[in-house]
């Protein structure tokens, strides 16, 4: 049959429908499905209208329209064979060509099925790697929080007792506020010195856990003295010899006391606290007792980083944290890390 204007529209038609088929996969399909057959019962001349049917076909099955793209291959098929064997339109094929073409629309579908399977696993894994890199940045935060309240903390915690006692000494006794204005200036600067070693770590974009020269367990004698300053009566026994730890583990065992003192300089400024520090073989030990009030557990202690904060320095180092009242009255902080033995790695 000459091409008319029914097998023009029914050619075009095809194409046309190809526009929306990422939105419309299974309805397009069937669309170009419908005209194809049309076209080819008609008895149309041979033309590229096969073109958008495959187009169709493999645009379901990257949509996942596996179930609609088989149904319509198989209608295709059906289609085909039965214009040439039934109603004469085409020259019947033979057996072998059945066959073929059989074999050919199979091939085609397991291609779309290997290609969307493909599309599908490099989707999963852009939004995998987002996933990770959003929890990364929120870890990046996290930390970053704890650094500066670690850093800022202790120091603004002396500031407030001893700017309170300042006031109260003032008017009636201005000679001796001088040695609270004294530690108030101090505890700024030292405040300042940390906040600005935090910055430029973090503005050097180092991985390593931000460091200052005092943020070591050898410097715990500075944290007594300030927090003695304020009022508390404190005591520190070491047990086991001292000796070198790694970076992290030092740093961790410091801040679990300086926040443990900071608490006991809000809480219970005049309690007795003591400080024990335990080097064992295979692990580090690191308690604060006070008989005052103490946080309570679960509190958020400035800003929200506190207790918390210890817990999650201790538990990234492999370690545990315990914090909570002790018997008999007082407040316990009890903090464990995991240390290579003494001489590990040595020839």
């Amino acid at each position: 049959m000459d091409l008319d204007v029914l097998g023009v529209l029914l050619l075009g038609a095809g194409p046309v429908a190809l526009v929306v088929r990422r939105r419309y996969p299974a309805t397009v399909l069937g669309v170009v499905l419908a005209t194809t057959l049309g076209y080819t019962l008609l008895d149309y001349p041979r033309g590229p209208i096969f073109l958008a049917l495959i187009v169709a076909f493999v645009t379901a099955v990257m949509k996942g329209r596996r179930v609609e793209a088989l149904v319509a291959l198989a209608l295709g098929y059906v289609g085909f064979l039965w214009a040439g064997y039934l109603l004469g339109v085409e020259p019947a094929p033979s057996l072998g060509e059945a066959l073929g073409l059989g074999a050919w629309l199979l091939l085609l579908f397991a291609v779309s099925e290997i290609a969307r399977a493909r599309r599908e696993r490099a989707i999963e894994l852009a939004r995998t790697r987002e996933a990770e890199a959003k929890r990364r940045a929120g870890e990046e935060r996290l930390r970053i929080a704890r650094e500066l309240h670690d850093v800022l903390a202790h120091n603004i915690s002396l500031i407030n007792v001893q700017a309170g006692t300042a006031l109260h000494l003032l008017d009636e006794h201005p000679e001796q506020a001088r040695p609270s204005l004294a530690a108030i200036r101090q505890a700024s600067n030292e405040a300042l010195a940390e906040l600005r070693s935090v910055l430029d770590i973090l503005r050097e974009g180092q991985e390593s856990v931000p460091r200052s020269p005092t943020s070591r367990l050898a410097h715990v004698d500075d944290l007594i003295a300030k927090t003695e300053a304020a009022g508390a009566h404190v005591t520190m026994r070491i047990e086991g010899d001292a000796r070198p730890l790694a970076p992290g583990v030092d740093l961790a065992a410091f801040r679990v006391v300086q926040e443990a003192l900071t608490n006991v300089t809000k809480h219970a400024r005049d309690a007795r606290v003591a400080v024990e520090i335990s080097y064992e073989d295979r692990e580090l030990t690191v308690q604060i007792d006070d008989d005052g009030v103490g946080a309570p557990v679960g509190a958020p202690s400035g800003g929200g980083r506190g207790i918390s904060g210890m817990r999650e320095r201790a538990a990234a180092l492999g370690g545990e944290l315990e914090a909570g009242p002790r018997p008999g009255g007082g407040f316990r902080v009890r903090a464990r890390f995991p240390v290579k033995p003494e001489g590990a790695g040595r020839p």
